[in-house]
């Protein structure tokens, strides 16, 4: 059997894709933040992905920490025998103009972002090595390819993970380890639901399909990204945002 490690993965488009992959026929490694209401929400997403009679654990683990995520990966190879698919899912914002965001802001909205693709894909490469094969889909956002006022650290961590997307794909390849990106534009999550209306309805206009993504929409992408239908794709940035960007 086939393991996904899915990192941020108690909920929104995280929860939605160890759910999917469940269906597919993966062992799920729900990952999720320290903290009490998460693992409840791990617990439960947990519990709906062994409905489709797979292995389905949660792992605490502040993934913005190299530490955590050796630690992590240790375990779920110990755990499951192996490591097939990494999604990095895991991501914050903390929106403000440039002018007054603080340093803190910046730095902790790179370390959850950015960083915790760098901790995951490190140690994850590893155990893919010596597999002979992987698929790792990295998170980005329509951000990261045509940056948002307010944004400046968001945009910039999910710029810096299609960079990182394009290089990890050139040097693995001949080891059998394909990684790819893909950037949701306007989807409905709770870290959309907490914009203003304003904001909301303006970004809808420039939506050529007028209507917000769904996490399963995301979901549906990264299934076929971890799969054996896309063996020949690999350093490729699928943007899923109902054509945004027309």
């Amino acid at each position: 059997m086939a393991t996904a490690i899915i990192t941020g993965a108690s909920q929104g488009i995280g929860a939605c894709i160890a759910k999917r992959l469940a269906k597919d026929g993966f062992d799920v490694v729900i990952n999720h933040y320290p903290s009490d209401s998460d693992k409840e929400k791990a617990l439960a997403v947990a519990e709906e992905c062994r409905a489709f009679g797979v292995k389905a654990e949660y792992y605490s683990a502040d993934v913005s920490k190299f530490a955590d995520c050796e630690n992590m990966v240790k375990q779920v190879k110990a755990d499951f025998g192996t490591i097939d698919a990494l999604v990095n899912n895991a991501g914050i914002t903390k929106d403000s103009l440039l002018a007054r965001m603080t340093e803190e802001a910046y730095d902790t909205v790179i370390a959850v972002n950015q960083k915790s693709v760098y901790n995951m894909m490190k140690n994850v490469c590893s155990v893919m090595m010596k597999q002979k094969h992987g698929s790792i889909v990295n998170v980005s956002s329509v951000a990261g390819l045509y940056g948002n006022a307010g944004q400046v650290n968001y945009s910039a961590s999910k710029s810096a993970i299609i960079g990182m997307t394009k290089s990890v794909a050139k040097e693995y390849g001949r080891k059998n380890i394909r990684c790819n990106a893909v950037a949701p534009g306007l989807i409905r999550t709770p870290m959309t639901d907490v914009l203003s209306d304003d904001l909301k309805a303006k970004m809808l206009e420039a939506v050529a399909l007028r209507r917000y993504g769904e996490p399963e929409e995301i979901a549906s992408v990264v299934s076929f990204l971890v799969s054996e239908n896309s063996s020949y794709i690999t350093g490729q940035v699928i943007e899923i945002s109902g054509g945004l960007s027309m």
